[in-house]
């Protein structure tokens, strides 16, 4: 399906192409390049938005401080529904410009350096092949839930030093976050119930840990955080929110949707599969192909100002599409063909200048181990419906990838050492 482009470009895009584009957004992306890459959309709903889809202009805008992150520069009916429903999600880096931007990213910037991150590999290999083992000899699985979601979630909560446990909990609680604000009253309400509980949680979790500091990465925030003597327990709660929730949904979008990529390609499985040491590049592609998080956190015109010629008023929504951006064939050559070898890869699924993404080195790793393992203990592995018949999910934390991918596999290979490939931390 793909959502209908209004034929004036001084027309507003509709909602849906915005949330719900469906399998294939990248005609429509297309679309909207060659005709106005900056133009209005109707989201949210009744508010002054646009849209921004070609490479240039995304780079551009990431580092164009007069398009705010800070919900401060919001319209005032969305920074009080925030504040309202869910407060705690506004005091993160992710929500905030230099200087406090800088101050925040000070918190995690350290931890995950690739070096500490390519420490930790063995430990997710191990997480990969236990959770092979546990799929059955042959047969269908589901490998978005029993696999893809499972790493980055077993990851981030034994290197944040949060029981396993509670995993799922965290996720259910990171499922309500991520579509805040609702638009509907019960939504909101229990969006804020959750908030609520996951404060008290990471309260009494940095509260634990102070008293027995590790080497988790809670740790590493509380000894940052008091040395500088310049962050509030609702900044560190907040940052610890933004680490749980980016630090397992964009994963489990990157191996899922780069695995549905692989099977739609035979010819490029056949080659991973062949020649494992592509890894690296190979997770570079899927995060450019069918990237895990479509778009950037909204942003908000701090003033009135002019992006790629179109003027925009103060308060206005200002949306990056960074899936659109990663499609540009100004910038990337046949953009619409999966190609794992290919170089150079600029794309801005990462994001781009000070708002790079300082998890990348984690995920990186993650997907290098992810799809080396599929790969060679899961020989004939084929989707297991359709390809019509995948669903896509997109919500307000930005993130688009599959509810489900249902696979099939001859049979299950024992555990054997890693192949060669990957190493850990190139940038893109």
């Amino acid at each position: 399906m793909t959502t209908e482009i209004p034929k004036k470009p001084s027309d507003p895009l509709p909602t849906e192409f915005f949330m719900a584009p469906g399998d294939n957004p990248y005609d429509g992306y297309a679309e909207v390049r060659r005709t106005c890459p900056v133009r209005r959309v109707d989201y949210p709903a009744d508010s002054e938005a646009y849209v921004v889809a070609d490479y240039r202009t995304v780079a551009e805008t990431f580092g164009n401080h007069t398009v705010a992150k800070s919900v401060e520069h919001a319209p005032d009916w969305f920074r009080e529904a925030l504040k309202e429903s869910s407060p705690i999600l506004i005091k993160n880096m992710l929500t905030s410009d230099p200087p406090v931007h800088t101050r925040l990213r000070k918190l995690v910037s350290k931890a995950f350096v690739p070096r500490r991150m390519e420490l930790l590999r063995p430990r997710i290999q191990e997480i990969a092949d236990d959770l092979i083992d546990e799929m059955p000899e042959r047969g269908v699985v589901d490998l978005f839930h029993d696999f893809a979601l499972q790493i980055p979630m077993k990851v981030i909560c034994r290197f944040l030093g949060i029981p396993v446990e509670d995993r799922e909990q965290l996720h259910q609680w990171g499922l309500v976050l991520s579509g805040a604000p609702y638009t509907d009253e019960e939504s909101n309400r229990r969006l804020k119930e959750v908030s609520e509980a996951v404060e008290v949680y990471l309260t009494d979790l940095l509260g634990t840990r102070r008293a027995d500091l590790g080497e988790d990465l809670v740790s590493v925030i509380l000894r940052a955080a008091d040395a500088d003597d310049a962050y509030t327990d609702e900044e560190l709660v907040s940052t610890l929110i933004l680490l749980i929730i980016a630090g397992h949904k964009t994963t489990a979008n990157l191996i899922g949707n780069g695995t549905q990529a692989l099977l739609r390609h035979p010819d490029q499985l056949t080659l991973l599969r062949d020649r494992p040491e592509l890894v690296d590049t190979a997770v570079e592609e899927f995060l450019r192909y069918e990237g895990p998080v479509y778009r950037a956190p909204p942003r908000y015109a701090a003033e009135d100002v002019t992006v790629g010629g179109v003027d925009i008023p103060c308060r206005s929504f200002v949306h990056l599409l960074i899936n659109s951006a990663n499609r540009d064939p100004e910038v990337f050559e046949d953009p619409d063909r999966l190609d794992i070898t290919r170089k150079p890869n600029r794309h801005l699924s990462f994001g781009h200048s000070i708002h790079f993404c300082p998890g990348a080195p984690l995920s990186r790793v993650e997907g290098q181990v992810a799809f080396t393992t599929l790969l060679r203990r899961l020989p004939g592995l084929a989707l297991a419906v359709p390809e019509n018949e995948l669903e896509w999910r997109y919500d307000n934390s930005a993130s688009r990838g599959l509810e489900r991918l249902p696979i099939t596999y001859d049979r299950r290979l024992p555990r054997t050492a890693p192949a060669a490939g990957g190493n850990g931390g190139s940038d893109a």
